[in-house]
């Protein structure tokens, strides 16, 4: 039933930030901007209010809010993978039937965050979610943040149970485990790197592309990369993965998306505005990035991230 959509949703998948202005309302103009830039740019398909969109600085609201201008502003040119999970399940439910009404192709659903649910109770969530809304799911695995790795086995059971689950984010750097996503859940499942070093190695072992918030940088690049393996370009996409990994370890040496808003400012693209608790890195960190980005991009003159 979700073949089709499977083969749609390969390559890179780029989870688009949240502007803020300076009062810390959101700034959907420049939201409509950059999602234009990324399609304009070649990335496959939209996400937002994942990681990378601070969704736990949004209200449940402000996130519909979100996900509604994408839409409109997406207008079908490319799939729209909203991420609709929540510590809260209820506000996962609430979000997820909101993606569903506003016509997204699937809805990118993170393991509850802080509660560190057991395995058990991990698979009766995905499951109930399912249940109750009917729509393509790809799992979000990040143990980072999340203080519980979803098991592969407790995955494997999902996607033999719950035929919505057509996907699996895995923000896990793990190397291992993430083989075995695909040695247990089929290797048509469609894996996502949400890991920037792993994006081009989990191509090699079949994976159907990326979440890189690199990609709200160098999205042209990010799609490249995969571009370049799925036309058998092996060495073009190598290429790519060795090109960006300075830019790609500097973007974390702060919790992102914090050193990517600082980036942004310094291109010109959004304004470098987090909501606390999150703030920008320190001056000493920015100045590295400063000088990294420089030779990705041609950064303005007159335009400074503070």
């Amino acid at each position: 039933m979700y073949q089709e959509l499977k083969k749609r949703l390969r390559g890179s998948i780029a989870p688009v930030v949240t502007p803020f202005n300076e009062d810390y309302s959101i700034d959907f103009e420049t939201q409509e901007k950059l999602i234009n830039w990324q399609i304009e740019s070649g990335s496959h398909a939209i996400s937002v209010c994942g990681t990378t969109g601070e969704p736990s600085s949004l209200t449940t609201e402000e996130r519909i809010q979100v996900m509604e201008n994408a839409a409109r502003v997406i207008n079908g040119r490319v799939p729209f993978v909203p991420a609709t999970g929540s510590v809260n399940f209820d506000e996962t439910i609430t979000l997820t039937k909101k993606a569903k009404d506003l016509g997204a192709d699937a809805v990118l659903i993170i393991v509850p965050y802080y509660n560190k649910p057991s395995q058990h109770a991990l698979y009766d969530h995905y499951k109930t979610i399912a249940e109750t809304v009917d729509i393509p799911i790809i799992v979000y695995n990040i143990p980072g943040r999340t203080a519980v790795n979803l098991h592969v086995d407790t995955l494997a059971r999902l996607v033999k149970d719950v035929p919505q689950i057509i996907g699996v984010k895995e923000s896990n750097k793990d190397f291992e485990h993430v083989n075995r996503v695909l040695q247990k859940c089929g290797r048509d499942f469609n894996l996502y790197s949400g890991i920037e070093l792993l994006c081009y190695p989990m191509l090699a072992i079949g994976g159907a592309g990326h979440i890189s918030a690199t990609a709200n940088l160098l999205p042209k690049e990010i799609a490249d990369l995969y571009n370049d393996y799925e036309a058998g370009n092996i060495q073009a996409a190598l290429d790519h993965h060795f090109e960006l990994m300075e830019l790609n370890d500097v973007l974390f040496e702060d919790t992102n998306p914090a050193p990517l808003k600082a980036a942004m400012g310094m291109m010109g693209i959004a304004k470098p505005i987090l909501r606390r608790p999150m703030a920008l890195p320190t001056q000493e960190l920015q100045d590295k990035l400063r000088n990294i980005l420089k030779r990705h991009v041609d950064l303005p003159e007159n335009v400074v991230s503070k």
